[in-house]
């Protein structure tokens, strides 16, 4: 069992001081976004036999299992964050495998550079994620019922507004999203700051279910994402709750601290909210205009006060403990790889103690014994 150390990413949407509270170390003043625990090349975390890529790598079977390493290779499949929003994310979507595959190929054979802003696939992987809440935390999930759009966007009382409103109740569902959607993002870029300060300027006034656009606008002043994010669900998880984002599902993070859990990949399409690449004939074969409630997950209670957050994919299973008080040790020995992260209280994995964000990696078949009072996150894969 190895304790990690983790890099933090100072992304500048990040919070000042929610990750540092967390820790129990003093804020920089400087934003601490996402801290990352796993084996991304970008970040990978640091143990005592060198960065957990180059632990893996030296050999795979060992570390990961047979069973992983058959059904997703020589990788570890997921990457673990903690994820502290103190301001607005992108509004993004993610491919699915095959548009994952499709498009990586695509723009490696038109030889674009990885690196290059306007690439849309750094990988030929899909990116479902899932983020569970540890303390409130607001975020835009799906596509609301068009004629709720609507209403939305005709309570402003903005007259440029209304051409949307009109496509929203004149088209079956899928038509009329997609259709507002693309008129959003291809609309005249003066015309579209105008209508975003007037709207803005509207979502102040009123507050209520319009604050969060408000709030967006503020950090945003001008961006069409704003009118894009008043299509979608506003959803405000309570600590514990989580939300499962599969491909296709339009989203962004608001504000708050959680737990984040992802496949191993970069392909995210930009929808706005954001200075960087937005491909919008792309992002429009990609997003699935598909109206639906935000689906908010609660933990499902298994053996051994395992509580599991159920999804539909194979690269990660998300499950915590919350370890009361004089209780008897747990027996967390799994056949598979496990990254187990502290996030309250004290808990003891193996011959490690771990505080409030704290992780260690158990190589698959490694005695996983864990006892102490506190709540412990255990991501793992299905394999």
């Amino acid at each position: 069992m190895d304790r990690l150390d983790n890099t933090i990413r100072p992304y500048a949407w990040g919070s000042t001081t929610a990750i540092p509270r967390l820790l129990g170390t003093e804020p920089t003043g400087e934003p601490q976004a996402e801290m990352w625990m796993g084996a991304h090349p970008g970040a990978p975390s640091r143990t005592d036999r060198g960065t957990l890529v180059e632990v893996i790598d030296a050999d795979p079977e060992k570390e990961l299992g047979p069973d992983s390493v058959a059904k997703f290779g020589p990788r570890l499949p997921f990457l673990l964050k903690l994820l502290a929003a103190g301001a607005p994310l992108s509004l993004q979507v993610h491919p699915d495998l095959a548009q994952a595959k499709e498009g990586f190929a695509d723009e490696e054979r038109r030889g674009v550079p990885v690196t290059a802003p306007h690439r849309n696939y750094k990988d030929a992987n899909h990116k479902p994620e899932l983020i569970c809440a540890l303390t409130e935390f607001d975020g835009l999930c799906g596509f609301r019922d068009p004629l709720r759009a609507a209403d939305l966007l005709d309570g402003l009382g903005v007259d440029s507004l209304k051409p949307y409103v009109d496509l929203l109740h004149a088209h079956p569902e899928e038509a009329a999203l997609r259709e507002v959607l693309t008129a959003i993002l291809t609309a005249d870029p003066e015309e579209m700051t105008h209508t975003v300060t007037e709207t803005a300027a509207a979502c102040d006034r009123l507050g209520g279910a319009y604050a969060p656009y408000a709030d967006i606008a503020h950090h945003y002043p001008g961006d069409p994402g704003v009118i894009a994010a008043m299509l979608l669900n506003h959803v405000r998880l309570q600590p514990g709750e989580a939300l499962f984002l599969g491909a296709g599902v339009p989203h962004a993070y608001l504000d708050g601290l959680g737990v984040e859990i992802m496949a191993n990949s970069d392909n995210v399409l930009r929808c706005g909210l954001t200075p960087k690449h937005v491909d919008v004939p792309e992002l429009l074969r990609i997003v699935r205009f598909e109206a639906g409630e935000p689906g908010v997950l609660r933990p499902e209670a298994g053996p051994d006060g395992e509580e599991v957050y159920e999804t539909p994919i194979d690269e990660f299973r998300l499950s915590r403990y919350v370890l009361p008080e004089g209780g008897t040790t747990h027996d967390l020995t799994l056949l598979t790889p496990q990254i187990l992260l502290c996030t309250a209280g004290s808990v003891r994995a193996g011959d490690h103690e771990l505080s409030p964000g704290r992780s260690v990696f158990v190589p698959a078949g490694e005695k996983a014994g864990v006892t102490g009072t506190g709540t412990l996150f255990r991501a793992t894969v299905v394999a």
